[in-house]
């Protein structure tokens, strides 16, 4: 995989230029919930595929130009939105854990006894917006996709990325990461 400088730089400028924007109703910005979850995924063990995903899940908040930020009753897409903004610079690997961290919620939510319960009110809230509960039927079919297990762990990063102050290592060492998966080298 080969991405030219230029589409790289375009996603770490849109971190650093707008991601001291607040990150929906949380009391963190969006570029610390992107640095806790990537911080998260590098503690356990992730693969650089997905720290950087779990870096970038929430990166269509900030591709949308027209957000929908603050009406609590629709649905954004963000999951969606990004991906077009990163085809062609990443591999499967990162994009679909993005794809279906919002599913991953679902699924949690139907799969876990008391999952929904830890879920921050904001996240209850788009939950909502974003389908609700999954049935078993819905449920099953998640899980039969590739990367949903990625998708899970990452759900849980991005559960718990919402601290504020957190001490995690800043974007350049996650860029730097992130460069490397989107140049095919082994990370």
């Amino acid at each position: 995989m080969t991405a030219t400088l230029y589409q790289l730089d375009e996603v770490f400028g849109l971190l650093k230029e707008r991601g001291a924007q607040q990150y929906g109703r949380e009391a963190v910005t969006q570029l610390d919930h992107a640095l806790q979850c990537a911080h998260l995924a590098e503690q356990q063990g992730e693969t650089a595929a997905t720290i950087t995903a779990a870096l970038l899940h929430d990166i269509g908040h900030l591709v949308r130009e027209a957000r929908l930020a603050g009406d609590p009753e629709r649905d954004d897409l963000h999951q969606f939105i990004a991906l077009p903004f990163l085809r062609g610079l990443f591999p499967e690997a990162v994009l679909q854990p993005i794809r279906l961290h919002v599913d991953a919620k679902r699924y949690l939510c139907h799969a876990e006894t008391g999952y929904f319960d830890t879920l921050s009110p904001a996240s209850v809230q788009s939950l909502k917006v974003q389908g609700g509960v999954f049935d078993a039927a819905e449920a099953k079919a998640f899980m039969e996709q590739p990367f949903a297990a990625e998708a899970v762990r990452l759900r849980r990063y991005d559960d718990l990325a919402k601290v504020p102050n957190a001490k995690v290592s800043g974007l350049a060492h996650f860029e730097t990461l992130a460069r490397t998966v989107a140049s095919g080298r082994p990370g």
